[in-house]
């Protein structure tokens, strides 16, 4: 795996399934706690920032995600942060990432809207000119805080809709969230242009993804983890080429799957289906894209020609612009080939 690992540390990449937030480096949360302490539980210290980030099961991982949300508390905050996560991804060799953002979360906690939108696109901006890094952003409802979160997420997206918004999304967790009440607002962004691209399957049953096609005409499916055991959206999955967002550690770490190697991933791909392969939120999961892609590589025996075609599926599978797909992979060929012939 070591030669491996080489060749998947250098492969030009890019990720479909990341959290803004939860793409804060330890560091990162640890200052911010620092500089907020007395006012948050957490902590500070690198070591115990470290338990903090033990999940005993999705809702406790739910609560400690919050937890660091809460620590966004002004528009520097939110550029600083977004800078942050296009370097960590610099340092992987990710050259574009669809960024998943939840404005509602820092809006209610009294960041201005328009001054959200200016810090995520200034940081983007810099991303791109000083990193090489090209960012979007898909904009998520928080599932758990309602209809008056989907309402402002809306607002947001398509009253102040910033340059680099290409998707509107679902997150949070799934059981005691029904998908459909959620359809109105993703009309309203689809007929605006933007792409569906709602979490489903991740902890709930294949009914959640069906929901997530038929209602809220999902292209993408975030997750999409238990599909598996429907072998009707699996064919419908597969006919219709809906690239699901999978991420190992993830489910790993918030209990979804019990063992790594009880994971669906090779089931996806024996299928037939469209996979791409993400990190989620990797500091609090200890991860890293290259480690998914390690992790990907070990589940479904790949050597070095079918990792650089995962990679070549992520961004089939994204929704950067036709020339930006074309440079792009013609960067993961010609990796490919020169590692190769070397």
């Amino acid at each position: 795996m070591s030669d491996l690992s080489g060749f998947i540390a250098g492969l030009p990449k890019a990720e479909l399934h990341v959290h803004h937030v939860g793409s804060a480096s330890p560091a990162v949360v640890a200052g911010l706690a620092a500089r907020h302490e007395g006012q948050t539980a957490v902590p500070a210290d690198p070591a115990e920032l470290a338990r903090y980030f033990e999940f005993t099961d999705f809702a406790h991982f739910i609560d400690v995600y919050l937890s660091v949300v809460d620590l966004i508390r002004d528009a520097t905050d939110v550029r600083a942060l977004t800078y942050g996560v296009a370097e960590d991804m610099a340092a992987q060799n990710i050259r574009y990432a669809e960024l998943t953002v939840t404005p509602y979360s820092s809006v209610r906690r009294g960041i201005p809207g328009e001054a959200f939108m200016e810090a995520i696109e200034d940081a983007r901006v810099a991303a791109e000119r000083d990193l090489g890094v090209v960012l979007r952003w898909c904009f998520d409802i928080p599932g758990e805080a309602g209809l008056e979160s989907a309402e402002v997420t809306e607002r947001l997206a398509l009253d102040l809709r910033p340059d680099g918004l290409v998707s509107f999304g679902l997150g949070g967790p799934e059981i005691g969230v029904p998908r459909p009440q959620f359809q109105p607002y993703f009309d309203r962004a689809r007929a605006a242009g933007l792409h569906s691209v709602p979490h489903a399957g991740e902890s709930t049953g294949p009914q959640t993804v069906w929901d997530a096609i038929r209602v809220l005409g999902a292209e993408r499916i975030g997750h999409g983890t238990q599909s598996v055991k429907d072998p009707a959206l699996v064919e419908y999955l597969g006919e219709h080429g809906i690239a699901l967002e999978v991420c190992p550690t993830s489910n790993i770490a918030t209990r979804v799957v019990e063992r790594i190697e009880e994971h669906p991933i090779r089931r996806m791909v024996d299928a037939g289906l469209t996979v791409t392969v993400n990190s989620d939120d990797p500091p609090m999961f200890g991860t890293t894209l290259n480690r998914e892609y390690e992790v990907a590589a070990q589940l479904l025996d790949l050597d070095e020609s079918g990792v650089a075609e995962l990679a070549r599926q992520a961004v089939r599978s994204s929704f950067l612009e036709d020339g930006g797909k074309a440079k792009l992979l013609a960067e993961i060929d010609a990796y490919a080939a020169g590692t190769a012939a070397g």
